[in-house]
């Protein structure tokens, strides 16, 4: 039987995207999927107490560390990533987009909302943005936005971040496997290891 690894993202986090880069590496040679989860990370920092934005309340030498940080696992991993102007933006629209989407296209359309966020520096806020990132791999946006504004998209996006912060997610990305939960882009070899040493 196929393991299940959940991911559960959303396109406004860095390490989720550095994350999102990895995700081939991390299952190759295993039986493994990747169950890709959207949620939205302010709902889940209202879920659990913390502040919608930690960034806002961060010292300014812990933003900057985290900023060179995010440059070291960029070139780590050899991605492109720059820090969007007005970072961060609203992405409830994008990940109700995505929420709509299953399987392979999932996966497609989140891949490319990250490289238009954090490599592009496109604004995912903005509803034409969303409907070009889309198209230009192939899927409807225009239909999917529409989607997106549908209760049935709403409802299951909510339940989803009710779920991660059920599991006990703090932040993303958050990688569930076995029930055992790693948090971080940084915890990718763990995640790796644990499928490895349970084949």
């Amino acid at each position: 039987m196929s393991r299940v690894v959940t991911l559960y993202f959303d396109v406004v986090c860095p390490f989720a995207y550095l994350a999102s880069t990895q995700l081939d590496a991390l299952i190759e040679g295993t039986d493994a999927t990747i169950d890709l989860r959207p949620i939205l990370l302010g709902g889940l920092f209202r879920q659990i107490g913390q502040v919608d934005d930690p960034n806002r309340v961060m010292p300014a030498a812990k933003v900057a560390h985290m900023r060179r940080d995010l440059a070291r696992w960029a070139q780590r991993f050899d991605v492109p990533l720059r820090m969007p102007a007005a970072h961060p933006r609203r992405t409830v629209l994008a990940m109700r987009v995505l929420s709509a989407l299953e399987g392979e296209a999932r996966r497609r359309a989140m891949h490319a909302l990250f490289a238009a966020y954090w490599a592009d520096g496109l604004d995912v806020a903005v509803p034409d943005v969303i409907v070009r990132v889309l198209d230009a791999i192939g899927l409807e946006g225009t239909a999917l936005l529409e989607a997106a504004g549908t209760e049935t998209v709403k409802t299951a996006l909510f339940a989803s971040t009710e779920e991660a912060a059920r599991s006990g997610a703090f932040g993303v990305p958050t990688f569930v496997v076995d029930g055992e939960l790693f948090w971080g882009q940084d915890r990718i070899d763990w995640v790796r290891e644990r499928l490895v040493r349970a084949a």
